[in-house]
């Protein structure tokens, strides 16, 4: 590389790292330092009918001793989630295994009933199983006195969240007709549109964030504590709906047809295992991190500090996807260069929801969570208007695929919803479960648990977290169904100079590409083929408001969605990584007597060096990206996941175990995924390398129980803590 190269990327560092440094700058100034205030009370061990609900403190030091009737406790648990589990299993595993005859029948509005049940029937049933649980486990807590009734209180605190997220819903609503009355009758240039709302989005963020900002460290990690269940349940479902989910994953659908439904099972049914398997203990545990209760579990510095660096390798992946996420929408709507999109991207986060840290972040993500789901439902339910007459596109886009195996007939080209056209069963089912196991393991998504004030609130904040979730996720085939019948009607089989506007406007951003001419593989006949036209997938959400002909103002409510998902996610993904350097790293194993500001200083330096090599990374655009963001799932699913469950469910696990264990998942799923990715050719069973993950899950699981069987047996200090989590 010449030297030309070089100092162009020190320029490069040097810009991006001073806008961020500004950034930091303006939230060191607005934001005082913080008071160690912990709690240190010892938590309630109730041993009578609870009378009232208390938020639950940090755990002390000793563990008390189990509760005579914890074994009968534990054992009717089991009794439950076991059943609920093979319920679970199957209604995946066998909608893939059947698919082929199942898509003979046709259901609905013409829904083969294969493609039906991956791309709603199983999230129905993923949603169901939930609902199930959480019901029988309270009827359970109450019959051992558990489960106290909501106090005055908690009653009024949960009207009076859930009415100000029902006001500001209402108003976004109202908004949206404005802007659409101003654009009809006055003629508001569409860039005024969009700036608008990027403008009006960003400013309540920050009026949010300045207003939530924390002052002790409870409110700084885990918002005090004291987050109702459905707000931590719409906060969690906006943390999970990131870029990927809002931008690419219809994308992905539109392209892959069938197997592409992988994506919509796989990132739901791991919040089937949250229910069941994680939050509920997590909660009961308390503290700040996942890493503290791993390292709580697993006593050692060398345990704490291997899954602390596995967690910033899986966050980062994903901060670098929300970072290019932003870039594109910047760059298309806003006229924004790309590198100045991707850096007033990251200042927003820095700015706008990291000022308060989880307190500001829970509070930013809820309304985040409302603009994205309303930004995704709007175009796609006009489209579906305009297309079958009726405004409803999770049911009529069963009209849409049928219509697509008529086109796709008269143009010669492989059916839509045929499956496993491209991928083998296998693939199909690895990717699937390792996603699933993987959104098990997100530490991003785990910590959202540590901010509700009792378990049975855990149990219900996944619930309703999936629920929010499934709105946007049994909504995305319709956005690739409706899209692919609009393309194969107007623009595939036309003529090159005579395509529709937006055809030429996203040919500019590089996510579209028109290659008829013989130099880019064409035929060069003047017609465009199916073949000839290239999509990204990241271009079918963006592109659907103008595919339909929308107004303006859907299309800038498209890009604050966009943006509105991209940095819900970042928030607390960044937030993860500030408590893993200055929390479980720094502080914990490296200098136990760091103060608060001194920790929080450190967390901020992390989060603005993230942040620089996040955006380096974005700038240069890879295609690798989208890969490193699968290949996150796999790792969480081949080291994080196992250890957590085991911990919880086998007191006979150790540190010794837990060590070796995510070690060798890592290693075995890191090489892997260097054979297949360096030779894709070269696969065990078509399992491609998103899919690593599922080889080294069982290594670890296995590995974790040879090596804790043959060392010596965890301390009666640690036995204690296993019962401590297992009951409420």
């Amino acid at each position: 590389m010449n030297v030309s190269f070089w100092i162009g990327l020190f320029q490069l560092f040097l810009v991006v790292g001073g806008a961020l440094a500004v950034s930091l700058f303006i939230i060191d100034r607005l934001f005082p330092p913080m008071r160690q205030v912990q709690g240190n009370v010892p938590p309630r061990f109730p041993s009578s009918p609870l009378t009232s609900r208390t938020v639950m403190d940090p755990p002390p030091l000793r563990w008390p001793a189990a509760p005579p009737w914890l074994a009968h406790y534990w054992r009717e648990n089991l009794q439950l989630v076991g059943p609920l589990l093979v319920i679970w299993l199957l209604s995946f595993v066998l909608p893939i295994v059947l698919a082929a005859p199942l898509n003979q029948i046709s259901i609905l509005t013409g829904f083969p009933l294969g493609y039906y049940m991956g791309a709603q029937g199983s999230l129905i049933c993923f949603i169901v199983l939930t609902i199930v649980y959480n019901w029988r486990m309270r009827l359970l807590d109450r019959r051992y006195g558990l489960d106290a009734p909501p106090t005055p209180e908690d009653q009024a605190t949960y009207r009076r969240y859930l009415t100000r997220y029902i006001i500001f819903a209402v108003g976004l609503l109202l908004l949206i007709a404005l802007f659409t009355v101003f654009e009809t009758f006055l003629n508001i240039p569409a860039a005024l549109i969009d700036w608008s709302f990027l403008a009006l989005a960003i400013g309540l963020y920050a009026i949010i964030g300045i207003r939530s900002r924390a002052d002790t460290l409870d409110a700084y990690y885990v918002a005090e504590r004291k987050v109702p269940g459905i707000l931590n349940g719409l906060a969690t479902g906006s943390d999970w709906m990131s870029a990927a989910s809002f931008i690419s994953m219809a994308g992905a659908l539109y392209l892959l047809g069938f197997e592409g439904l992988a994506y919509i099972t796989g990132w739901t049914g791991g919040y089937v295992l949250l229910a069941f398997l994680l939050a509920p203990y997590i909660r009961k545990f308390g503290q700040y991190t996942l890493v503290d209760f791993i390292s709580a579990r697993y006593p050692g510095a060398g345990v704490r500090v291997i899954a602390a660096v596995l967690i910033v390798i899986i966050c980062f992946t994903y901060v670098t996807a929300q970072v290019t996420g932003i870039g594109i929408i910047m760059s298309r709507f806003l006229g924004l260069n790309y590198m100045v999109g991707v850096i007033v991207g990251l200042a927003a986060v820095l700015l706008c929801s990291y000022l308060g840290g989880m307190q500001a972040i829970t509070w930013t993500q809820g309304v985040q969570g409302i603009i994205l789901v309303v930004a995704y439902l709007v175009p796609v339910t006009w489209l579906s208007h305009k297309l079958t007459g009726v405004a409803l596109p999770q049911v009529m886009y069963g009209a849409a695929l049928d219509n697509i195996t008529q086109l796709e007939q008269v143009q010669g080209l492989p059916s839509y919803i045929t499956p496993f056209n491209d991928w083998s069963i296998w693939n199909y089912l690895a990717l699937t479960l390792c996603l699933m196991l993987g959104t098990a393991g997100m530490p991003h998504i785990l910590a959202r648990f540590y901010t509700v004030p009792t378990v049975r609130d855990s149990r219900s904040s996944v619930a309703w977290a999936l629920g929010w979730i499934c709105v946007l996720y049994l909504t995305a085939p319709a956005y690739a169904a409706f899209s692919r019948w609009a393309i194969l009607s107007s623009v595939v089989g036309q003529p090159v100079t005579n395509l529709p506007d937006w055809a030429n406007r996203w040919a500019t951003t590089g996510l579209l590409a028109i290659a008829d001419h013989p130099d880019m593989g064409g035929n060069g006949d003047g017609i465009l083929q199916y073949n000839e036209l290239r999509i990204d997938q990241d271009l079918v959400v963006l592109a659907t408001p103008e595919i339909a002909e929308l107004p303006s103002t859907v299309v800038a409510l498209v890009a604050a969605g966009g943006i509105a998902a991209a940095l819900s996610t970042a928030d607390g993904l960044l937030m993860v990584i500030a408590s893993a350097v200055a929390h479980d790293i720094y502080y914990l194993a490296l200098n136990p007597r760091a103060g608060s500001r001194e920790r929080l200083l450190l967390g901020r330096l992390a989060i603005l060096v993230v942040a620089i090599l996040a955006a380096l990374t974005a700038l240069q655009r890879l295609t690798i990206i989208v890969q490193l963001v699968a290949w996150a799932f796999s790792f969480a699913a081949a080291t994080i996941f196992p250890v957590l469950v085991l911990g919880v469910f086998w007191r006979r696990t150790n540190s010794y175990g837990a060590m070796a264990g995510m070690i060798g998942g890592f290693l075995v799923t890191v090489a892997y995924m260097m054979i297949s990715y360096i030779n894709p050719d070269w696969t065990i069973l078509g399992i491609s390398s998103s899919a690593a993950g599922i080889f080294g899950l069982p290594v670890n699981f296995l590995v974790t129980w040879l090596v804790s069987r043959y060392t010596p047996p965890p301390s009666p200090e640690v036995r204690a803590l296993v019962d401590y989590v297992r009951y409420p």
